[in-house]
């Protein structure tokens, strides 16, 4: 690993640190380098060079809102022996507790941040000798990512939709139970989806949605703290409804109460925030039934069944 790090990305020297980490699909391992300490994820999966071009354009995205901070990726790189490494900058990292408010707060000027966007370009058009129409970032208008991303190792079909129900069903929902089917034929989840999709366009009635950057998987497991503030990584990014960050969020735990106050104060919770809730929370549920297997089955049933009552 140190001869391809110097030799793909110009270190003078490279030696491995005593830190390592990873989660149930990659690991990882620091680096010091002549130019600062690296983080290298490694994924030996044929797929994993997708996955972490995803991931990269994901932090870089995030990275550009100067909202809430996210280790600068550097490089996807084909990894010795098969699979794929990708290289980000090193942040000592902790558990998330005395900056669980700012995070709250910095997740929705995350949120907010191309609505504010849209907003600005507005009243520049209006204003003489301004609203050409160029900007670093442009205000996005639709529902998507520009790459896949995927939450997981499994992909997200993040192709770009004016409809945020279209894209919400046809996208996140349909593959996942796409998937389910193609494993165990599962009859009851079927007919569930079936009547759910009728219902899904009434719990958005009288809303108005801007797309919003989204981390994507923001779990307890991928938020954390240093000295200087929160941190929030391995992201599976896509342009898409505020709330559906908050479904994963509340499904395993991680986040205090001053989290939600603070990212409330700015982001309001709209009518029927509760319902949709369990609507987005049903895509996670269904990938990991895909993940991990049909101990989350019942899970995903049971939403459904509560949500076409």
């Amino acid at each position: 690993m140190e001869a391809l790090l110097r030799r793909e990305l110009g270190y003078g020297s490279v030696k491995a640190t005593g830190h390592s980490g990873g989660g149930c699909i990659s690991q990882g391992q620091s680096y010091d380098t002549d130019r600062g300490r690296v983080f290298v994820k490694v994924n030996s999966k044929a797929e994993a060079r997708r996955m972490f071009e995803g991931e990269l354009a994901s932090l870089t995205a995030i990275l550009q809102t100067g909202t809430v901070r996210v280790p600068k990726p550097i490089k996807v790189l084909d990894a010795p022996g098969g699979g794929s490494v990708l290289v980000m900058e090193h942040l000592d990292m902790r558990s998330l507790s005395s900056h669980a408010a700012t995070l709250g707060s910095q997740l929705a000027d995350l949120h907010l941040d191309n609505k504010k966007r849209g907003e600005t370009l507005l009243k520049e058009a209006g204003t003489v000798g301004r609203g050409s129409g160029h900007a670093e970032r442009p205000f996005v208008n639709q529902f998507g990512f520009d790459v896949v991303t995927c939450c997981g190792y499994l992909p997200q079909v993040n192709d770009w939709q004016k409809d945020w129900v279209t894209f919400y069903a046809r996208q996140r929902i349909q593959p996942q139970i796409d998937m389910v089917q193609q494993e165990s034929g599962d009859r009851e989840a079927l007919e569930l989806w079936a009547a759910l999709q009728l219902k899904i366009p009434d719990l958005f009635c009288d809303l108005e949605l801007v797309p919003a950057l989204l981390h994507g998987d923001l779990w307890g497991g991928n938020v954390a703290e240093d000295s200087s503030g929160p941190i929030i990584f391995d992201p599976a990014s896509f342009y898409g409804h505020s709330e559906y960050e908050l479904a994963i969020a509340g499904m395993f735990g991680g986040f205090s109460s001053s989290f939600y106050s603070a990212y409330h104060s700015k982001i309001p919770k709209a009518p029927g925030f509760e319902k949709r809730l369990k609507l987005y929370q049903l895509f996670h549920y269904l990938n990991h039934w895909n993940h991990f297997g049909s101990g989350y089955r019942g899970s995903s049933l049971n939403i459904m069944r509560n949500l076409v009552k």
